[in-house]
């Protein structure tokens, strides 16, 4: 089994910062991630530099990355003006959040439900006027599908209208992401089920898991169980959600990697080069807190990774 571990600390961290990180800097943390292994980096987000100034260079960012070999440049979009923006940037993939808490919806994106699906479909109109060859891959994003800091619990039958509301406006996928930290393993496996059950099993691949109550990594492994290849995670746990009060915490990479590869699943990622990465980012945001504890307390003693496998030597 191999799983694709798309980096989000760039967007999704960086956002939740008070401080802004140099250009230079997200270069070359995204340099030194991308050859560490991993192949997916969402690297920033299409929205007005008045909102989020630490993410007013993603234009710049996309530009550079997409000079790295075999690195999928991940964007967030919050609209179609956003995504014509990342289409011209050249980014590889798009995600667009559709919160199905529409309390949510109005805070973060000040769209309803409606609005934002118009917006999807926009956004798939200006991706088919593209050459095949250029399109860039599309998804819409299930967010607060586990609860709401602001809604609570979300009905499955909203959750499953939704999906497939995306998926009838043309978007190649959809989603999972728990952005206030509420999943629990049951409710990743019910919430798989009940959204392949209206997309396919092939339109929903990967999820967006929070740490802030401790179940980060026993929901990846029930996502795994549930036949998802890709999960989102950031170096040093940085990130979370702005406008949902106390979801912090995304899943740490440096973890994520570290239990997957303990367990003999190939993530293609060298264990030693993403643990240095955290240098970069310790020293460009002097005093924030980065967070793992495969990173405080060091590889286990005799721990060997070679390619698609770890294991402990005898």
């Amino acid at each position: 089994m191999r799983v694709l571990i798309s980096e989000v600390g760039p967007r999704d961290g960086l956002q939740n910062v008070s401080a802004t990180m140099s250009t230079d800097a997200k270069k070359a943390w995204i340099k030194a991630e991308a050859d560490a292994g991993i192949r997916e980096i969402e690297v920033g987000s299409f929205v007005p530099a008045k909102l989020l100034p630490q993410l007013a260079d993603t234009a710049e960012i996309v530009s550079y990355a997409r000079t790295i070999p075999g690195l999928t440049v991940a964007v967030l979009v919050p609209n179609a003006r956003g995504a014509s923006d990342a289409i011209a940037a050249g980014a590889h993939k798009l995600t667009l959040p559709l919160s199905v808490s529409e309390t949510h919806s109005l805070r973060n994106l000040r769209r309803t439900h409606d609005q934002v699906i118009e917006e999807a479909g926009k956004i798939v109109g200006m991706i088919k006027e593209l050459p095949e060859d250029q399109r860039p891959h599309f998804e819409g994003s299930l967010s607060t599908a586990f609860g709401c800091t602001l809604e609570g619990a979300i009905p499955d039958a909203q959750i499953a209208s939704l999906a497939e509301r995306l998926m009838d406006a043309g978007c190649d996928e959809v989603g999972l992401s728990d952005t206030t930290g509420y999943a629990d393993p049951s409710s990743v496996r019910h919430l798989v089920k009940l959204v392949r059950g209206v997309v396919g099993d092939d339109r929903l691949t990967g999820i967006h898991l929070h740490n802030t109550r401790g179940l980060g990594l026993a929901n990846v492994l029930a996502a795994l169980e549930s036949g998802l290849d890709t999960i989102d995670a950031s170096l040093g746990g940085l990130g979370g959600c702005p406008f949902a009060p106390g979801a912090s915490g995304n899943i740490v990479t440096e973890d994520l990697a570290f239990m997957l590869e303990a367990m003999g699943i190939e993530t293609g990622v060298d264990l030693d080069k993403l643990f240095a990465v955290r240098s970069i980012v310790e020293a460009a945001l002097p005093g924030e807190p980065l967070y793992g504890f495969v990173t405080d307390a060091g590889l286990p003693k005799g721990f060997t990774q070679h390619t698609g496998k770890a294991e402990l030597a005898a």
